[in-house]
């Protein structure tokens, strides 16, 4: 798996990419088969945003979350993939 975390008019601090890539683990236990992850962290104004897009194997999972605070955004960001993720392998198994 490859993660590739990058800023749009934010420096990515250490600390600050350890906690994405250790979120970015919560959607992973779902799949094996993660190819790649890239992560945007970007700030207009007052709003600190996160956006991921995921390549997995069958698809793509593709998360925006906008908030004052950016870790409360990467949290965001990640409950979302991880509802997509889990919807994602239902209909997969389900279907099969």
């Amino acid at each position: 798996m490859q993660v590739d975390i990058s800023g749009h008019h934010v420096e990515i601090t250490a600390p600050l990419k350890e906690y994405v890539t250790s979120k970015i683990e919560r959607v992973k236990r779902h799949f094996d088969q993660l190819i790649t992850v890239h992560v945007v962290l970007s700030v207009e104004k007052l709003r600190q945003k996160a956006e991921a897009t995921i390549l997995i194997s069958g698809g793509n999972l593709v998360a925006v979350a906008e908030d004052e605070d950016m870790y409360a955004a990467i949290d965001a960001m990640i409950d979302k993939l991880d509802r997509q993720a889990i919807k994602f392998k239902e209909k997969r198994s389900s279907h099969r």
